[in-house]
């Protein structure tokens, strides 16, 4: 374990490593002047120049990478174009409504998806699968975009049972627990059809191994038999759910942005909406940076409860 351990930390660093120099390039492949991007057209050449040397703009682009890597590595992701307030303190500030969004949305969708697909897999052929089948195929096909507008204009607007934007009033739980809900809903209901469907095939196949048959034959109970036949079948949702975070990013931006919640999403459209690159620079780094965190620790829990994995790497 403690092998397969080392090895994952390896290539998760070796993938942060390769996002910060295809993060760091493309940001530089962009036509034009950094300094009269971020301050626009009208700025003074003084304040160019300023800019130019204090983002050090003026070194190498190699050397301008290295000094980049160097800063992330102590916990310096620069400063914000505008205000001149360290990034890593502005992230800070947004990052908690961006992971109350995404494990909310998950946590939902695992909560109604693992079950549902149990229990189709249980009652194939029955109307309970047909049903669930419906459902999965339909909520998948939905972007999280449409869904995020249509909860807003339906619950928020018209029937008015929800807030309709921002994260809710600082320390009041209630108050933010309700801002929380539409856009939670919007992000998740997607994946409680991925969920459903891949807990679904996975019971059917393990449902058909000989040791479920011989469980049965036994004269074990059909709810031990579907516990049994559970957590062999949960170790491919397991990887699921930690892929299914990646998606949630991105989802989030998009929920962020229509409920206007102060979420990490929003400031890096707001940040490339303003060129204010060293914010851009430090959110896709955070984000990418969780993603593979989230991944890491679904491969280690399945190499967990699975020797097989521990094995194969």
């Amino acid at each position: 374990m403690l092998s397969y351990l080392v090895k994952r930390l390896t290539l998760s660093l070796v993938v942060v490593a390769l996002v910060l120099l295809l993060l760091f390039s493309m940001l530089h492949m962009i036509p034009g002047n950094p300094a009269i991007l971020a301050l626009g057209t009208r700025a003074s050449p003084e304040a160019i120049a300023e800019y130019t040397a204090r983002m050090g703009l003026d070194e190498p682009v190699a050397m301008q990478f290295l000094i980049y890597v160097g800063n992330a590595l102590q916990g310096d992701l620069g400063s914000d174009v505008f205000s001149g307030r360290p990034v890593t303190a502005i992230i800070a500030e947004r990052i908690g409504f961006t992971m109350a969004l995404i494990f909310t949305g998950m946590g939902w969708a695992v909560l109604l998806g693992v079950p549902l697909g149990c229990l189709a897999a249980v009652r194939q052929n029955s109307w309970i699968d047909r049903v669930t089948g419906i459902f999965s195929v339909g909520t998948i096909a939905i972007p999280s975009f449409l869904v995020s507008i249509w909860a807003l204009l339906i619950f928020a607007l018209q029937l008015r049972w929800l807030p309709a934007i921002g994260a809710g009033e600082p320390g009041e739980f209630g108050d933010q627990l309700g801002h929380l809900i539409l856009p939670a809903f919007a992000i998740g209901l997607g994946w409680v059809g991925y969920l459903a469907r891949m807990v679904r095939a996975s019971m059917l196949e393990v449902l058909g191994e000989p040791y479920i048959r011989s469980a049965r034959a036994y004269g074990l109970s059909p709810r031990k038999v579907t516990g049994y036949a559970l957590q062999v079948a949960i170790l491919p949702t397991i990887t699921l759910i930690g892929m299914g975070f990646g998606g949630l990013i991105s989802a989030a931006v998009f929920a962020e942005i229509i409920f206007a919640r102060p979420g990490l999403g929003k400031m890096i459209f707001d940040a490339v909406s303003d060129r204010n690159f060293p914010l851009v620079q430090g959110g896709v780094l955070v984000a990418t940076g969780f993603y593979i965190l989230v991944v890491l620790i679904s491969d280690l829990l399945i190499a967990s409860l699975d020797p097989r994995v521990r094995q194969s790497l």
